[in-house]
């Protein structure tokens, strides 16, 4: 089992900055990849970032040259950087680890963009 712990979500102004942070715990020398996703009110949860092992990144088309997603070596902590933020990336943003057993989740934590 791997445990899943977010912080760092809150308020801010359109074009500000966040950072979102995930503690993992338990089996994490099984995780392959990490990532975050995100889910606004009435709309599917959505891929925004992934970050494997190998540090391979993918990232969704509308935060590309906004977000940036980090770990460390251990697959110990995921980062967010989020910068530029726009009201639509208000949303309840999820960390993901997933390993040959399957997908594990935080409990998520809100960002709101608003003037």
């Amino acid at each position: 089992q791997v445990q899943l712990v977010e912080s760092g979500g809150g308020s801010v102004q359109p074009g500000g900055s966040l950072r979102l942070s995930c503690a993992a715990s338990g089996i994490i020398w099984s995780i392959n990849a990490m990532g975050w996703y995100r889910q606004a009110p009435g709309k599917e949860r959505e891929l925004v970032a992934i970050i494997t092992r190998i540090g391979t990144r993918t990232y969704a088309d509308s935060v590309k040259g906004r977000f940036t997603i980090s770990r460390e070596n251990a697959m110990s902590k995921l980062y967010l950087e989020m910068n530029s933020l726009k009201p639509e990336d208000t949303s309840v943003y999820y960390c993901n680890a997933r390993n040959n057993q399957g997908n594990y989740w935080g409990q998520g934590t809100q960002v709101t963009v608003s003037s």
